[in-house]
Parts: structure tokens; sequence; C-alpha cells
């Protein structure tokens, strides 16, 4: 199999497979049908499978009755056990929408679908597919590149493109996903864009050079870091609430777990601001040591822990007007970041190629590994830490289960993450260049000087697949995850945009415990976007002379008709109907006008020069008819007899 076939086997496949259980149904399984819901009203229905009930709900998100072409529409898939009515939590559902004639009733054809889709089919890819995500690339000209993963059957993967007033350098996605916030030091804006339309749809005014943008942790607030200190925006609203005054330098902050306090470090003043979120006032400055370059939070601890180019590690807490501990490396360090749980920080040293591992709950570095040239920045999974080099290609991974036993060496395992090194491409950025994948244990890995996201699942040797990035540089990668989420115990749900009208299979699939079942609904067509259509068809030509054969030298007598494209009725109101007629290479061409003989019948006499193939076109503006659009009629031309 090849490279980028079996690249998105593994996507699909990664959306169900919990256990490493057989993915394609059996078909002793595949009980169920596809129960017709009438009009397109939201639909509520139930499937009961084995002692597993799934309760069913697809409602407009506008408030309307019906469910409407452009319209986003919620899915919620509630699973309980039939016996006990206990919710199922932790389970991976799938669920994916395919486009049906309307009089279709068949519930295999459904279920054969599900098959081709986990299979990887490429010749079943769903109309919408609640299971998909899109790839974020934050490139070097100003623009975003949204990709879709799945379309890795030789067809386009590229599904929008955002453009930016100047190059963005850190972005962050709202809780639901739909909004993403972009800085843009080059304008001093901070873009708003739209992820379900993909458009930019505000450039919010900053202070001078907006470089970190993020959210604290209750998502209440949006804190963005400019050349003098922080400004704060409602996301809601998009006005600021405040704009805060921290120090010199560059700015990286962190946010305790409570949302209580943001730490923002002054590179340049060798101070770390603890700001009150509450009263959004600065509580103070702590003098931490000369050059902080990185703040992250640890949960475990407590407290924020501040890395400095002097090689200090210093730990603070908002509550406290003095540092609490202070640990010393050698002099270059940089990123600093707390793994899942919050106990263990990795620390990277772009200066000595080494990664330094602390124990948040000892105040001390247990561990060090030398690494690959210039380590910058540090990702995680739940298994994994993943460390990028500048100077190198190469990837290396830490598993996490590993660390903590002082004095032992670091395991380290590695995969290249490209061809070039990270740091040939266009100037890095504060926003992360590896990000882990939605619903399988892989991540994304931006190379900029390649142009080029690739994709690596964990265990593998290398990169399972990748993503052209249209000539342009990826210097940053971000996932919209679209896929289900358990929202509640045993409820799922996502947000979906109803592109098409028509009639629609639900296939539902869940794999342990197994159910696949399917319903149909129905989507409304939007009336203005219906008329647009309508007012771009073309009329359709029908010929009502079946002869074929004709003379050379001899007019041919052609009568036809002009039908409406919706209603199939003929049109009597056009006068400029003109008739085209040549044979290959077109240089023997006539052009002649059609009078009107009875009501909707159009009729014109075409003298052919010469034998051969001879093709008729038909044209008429005021109807809306090219002479491209309308179907042509084929002549069999033959000389001419001489008279005896």
């Amino acid at each position: 199999m090849k490279p980028a076939s079996l690249f998105v086997v593994v996507f699909l496949l990664g959306r169900v497979l919990a256990a490493g259980a057989d993915p394609i149904p059996s078909p002793p399984s595949m009980v169920g049908a596809s129960r017709p819901t009438g009009e397109a009203g939201p639909v509520h229905d139930r499937i009961v499978r084995g002692g597993i009930a799934v309760d069913v709900s697809i409602d407009p998100i506008e408030a309307r009755k019906t469910l409407r072409e452009g319209d986003e529409a919620l899915f919620r898939f509630h699973i309980t056990d039939t016996a006990t009515g206990t919710p199922l939590s932790g389970l991976a559902p799938a669920a994916w929408l395919n486009l049906v004639a309307p009089q279709v009733e068949d519930a295999a054809a459904c279920q054969d679908r599900v098959k081709e889709i986990l299979g990887g089919s490429a010749f079943a890819r769903p109309a919408i597919d609640l299971t998909s995500y899109q790839v974020l690339a934050l490139n070097e000209d100003s623009t975003v590149t949204v990709v879709d993963p799945f379309f890795g059957f030789g067809s386009t993967k590229l599904l929008a493109m955002l453009f930016l007033d100047s190059p963005g350098e850190d972005w962050v996605l709202s809780a639901d996903g739909k909004r993403l916030f972009i800085t843009l030091p080059a304008t001093n804006h901070l873009a708003v864009a739209d992820t379900t339309a993909w458009t930019v749809t505000a450039n919010l005014e900053t202070g001078p050079r907006p470089r970190r943008v993020a959210f604290q942790p209750d998502q209440g607030y949006l804190w963005v870091t400019t050349e003098g200190g922080v400004d704060v925006f409602d996301p809601q609203s998009l006005k600021r609430a405040a704009r805060i005054s921290t120090g010199r330098g560059l700015h990286e902050m962190a946010f305790s777990g409570d949302s209580r306090f943001v730490f923002v470090t002054n590179q340049a003043d060798g101070t770390v601001s603890v700001i009150d979120v509450r009263r959004f006032a600065k509580v103070r400055d702590l003098h931490t040591g000369p050059e902080p370059v990185s703040v992250a939070w640890s949960s475990l601890g407590g407290a924020a822990w501040v890395s400095h180019l002097n090689g200090s590690l210093v730990s603070i807490d908002g509550e406290k007007p003095e540092p609490s501990a202070r640990v010393q490396a050698e002099p270059g360090l940089g990123q600093i970041a707390f793994a899942p749980g919050g106990r263990y920080g990795f620390v990277v040293n772009p200066r000595a190629d080494k990664v330094h591992i602390l124990d948040a709950s000892r105040n001390r570095l247990v561990q060090t590994a030398k690494v690959e040239k210039e380590p910058d920045q540090v990702t995680f999974s739940s298994e994994l830490a993943y460390i990028r080099h500048r100077g190198s290609e190469t990837v290396l991974m830490i598993p996490l289960g590993a660390v903590g036993e002082e004095g032992n060496a670091v395991s380290v395992v590695d995969f290249p993450g490209g061809q070039k090194a990270f740091g040939e491409g266009a100037g890095g950025v504060a926003a992360a260049g590896i990000v882990q994948a939605p619903g399988a244990r892989a991540v994304l890995v931006a190379n900029p000087a390649d142009r080029t996201v690739y994709y690596y699942k964990e265990g593998m040797a290398a990169p399972m697949g990748s993503f052209a990035n249209y000539s342009r540089q990826p210097r940053a990668v971000l996932v919209v995850d679209r896929s289900l989420r358990e929202r509640s115990p045993g409820t799922y749900e996502t947000i979906a945009r109803l592109r098409q009208p028509g009639q629609y299979d639900l296939a539902f699939f869940l794999d342990a415990p197994r159910v696949v079942d399917c319903l149909r609904l129905a989507v409304d067509p939007d009336p203005e976007k219906a008329k647009e259509r309508r007012a771009a068809l073309a009329p359709k030509v029908e010929y009502l002379t079946a002869e074929r054969d004709a003379r050379a030298g001899r007019p041919f007598t052609l009568r036809l008709r002009i039908l409406d494209p919706v209603t199939g009725e003929a049109r009597k109101d056009v006068h400029d109907v003109t008739l085209l007629g040549f044979a290959p290479p077109g240089a023997r061409q006539s052009r002649q006008p059609a009078a009107q003989v009875a009501p909707g019948i159009y009729e014109a006499a075409l003298v052919p020069e010469g034998p051969g193939t001879y093709y008729v076109y038909v044209e008429s503006l005021s109807a809306g008819l090219a002479f491209r659009a309308s179907p042509p009629l084929t002549l069999n031309v033959s000389r001419e007899t001489s008279p005896e």
C-alpha cells in the first residue's frame, strides 16, 4: 500500500479503534433499518441493539423548525445500558451522512457504506463526516491553509484559505472550536476567524507588537501579550476589557489552574508580573532573575515555574511576595512545559543541546538528556514528550512513563520530521509546530523548510503520510476537531454544517459494544440558494426533427424547442434563437437565425457546404443559453448527386 493511502486508512481506523477490535463489521451484526423521518424537521429517534440504546437527536442551531441547507445542526447521541439506564462513558462512536435518492429504503446499502468507510475506500467518502477534523497551517506569507486530512486519494485536500493582513505569530481556538484568534505583530491586530465559514470576521486593535494569545483556563477572558504588557478581551463581545502594563521585553504568560492569577514574564526587566484576574490589576513584580524566557504552571505543585537564560529555574506563587524555590542548570535555557499531571517539567536548552526534567514535587532537576541540535519546543501526547530541534529534522520522543527516576538515563527514541532541519525554513513563531492528532496516538508536525505537514503515528519508524502545503511554509500547525465528543456522561455531540439539500442516510457506528444502524433525515433547500441555482441552470434544447441525414449544398430544415430547466416547459418568449452549424475543424461554418413557427417551436434551414460530419449548436442569449451549453446535433452529410 502506498504511504498516502495507508495514512488515510489509519486516520479512519483511529477514530473507532479503542482497543484493537476488528474495524470491519461482520454481516451478522449488521442489523437495523434505514428509517425515514418524513419532513426536514428535527430528528429524534432511538436505536436499540444488544442491550444498548442510542437516543439520536438532530436539531437545527438556528431558531427554525426544519433542517435547512447551509445551516448548522447539533448532532447528539445519548448512549445508555437498556437494562439499567446507566449512561455509557468513554466510548468512541462514529457517524456519517450520505446523500441518497429519496425513494431508496435499502438498509443493507447504508451498512455496506459503513464497511467501505471504515475500510478506507476511496469511493465511499461521506457527504458529511462527524468524525473528522481539519488541519491548519500558519504560513509565512500572511495566510492560513485549511486542509482535510481524509481527502488523500489524489483529489485536493485544500478546504479553505484565510488571508491575514500580516503574518501570524500565535493562535488559539475557543473551547467550542468556532472561533480562531491569531496575533499579527506587524499590524498590531488580533485577527478573529470563523472556523465554520472559514472567513476572517474581525481585526481587533491591540497594543504594539501583539505576540502571545491564550485563554485563561475557565475561558472567561482572552489574553494577548504586547510590547508593553497585556491586552484582555471578552471572547464573546470581542471588546477589550483591560490593558495592563507589565514591563519591558518579550513576554510569555501562564495561568493558575483556578484562573485567578496570570504570570507574565518581562525579559528585559528580569521580572515576572503577577496579575489578579478578578480585578484586572497587577499585584506585584517579582524579580526572578536575568532574562526570563518561559513560564509554565504546575498543577501538581500549585505554582508557576520560570526558566531564565542564565540557567536558573524559579518557582513562584501568586499569593507570595517572593519566589518559593530556585533550581540551577547551565546557561541557555529555553521553553519550560509540564507534562500531563503537572509533576514533571521539561526544559529545553538550545545552546547546550539538552533537555532537563524538573520534578515540581521535589523542586529539583532529576534527569538530563543530551539531544539533537538546538531543541526549541516541547509538545505532549498522553504517552510521550516530543522534542523539536531548530538544527535538525529529527523529532525526539521521551516516554512519560519512564521519567522521574533520579540518576537514570532518559529513554529517547526519534523519527525524521521531514527532509530538512526545522530551522532552515522561515523564522520561527511562538505557536507550536507539533500538535496531537484527535482520536489517535499520533501527532502532526509542521516543517517549514519542507513546506509540508507530516503525520506521525506512535510506534512507527517514520511519518505515515504528509500534507503538501501548496508551496507555503507552515510555521505552526493546529487542529480543529469536528468529531463527536462526550459532553456529559454518555452524551456525545458535535455540530456540523448541512452543505447540500436532499435526503440523507445517517450511519451510526459503535465498535465496542457493536452497534450499526442507519436513520433517514431530510434537509430542505435554502430558498435563496435554490433560486441562484435555478438561475445558473442552462435551458435544455429538444430537437424535434428526427432526420439526421443531409445532402451537401441542400437546405436542411431543423425544428426545435427550448425548455425551461426547472419546469421543463417550452419557452415561448425568446426571439433571438440562432443555429451554428460547422464541419470540423471549423473552417466551414454557418449561422442561421431561427423563427418561431408555432408557440414554443423554432425553425431554421442550414445548408451544409460539403460532405462529412456536421455539428449543430443552439444559442439564445435572452434565454440564457450559450452555444457551448447546448447539446450538439450531429448530421451525416453526403455528397450532392448529379442529375441523370
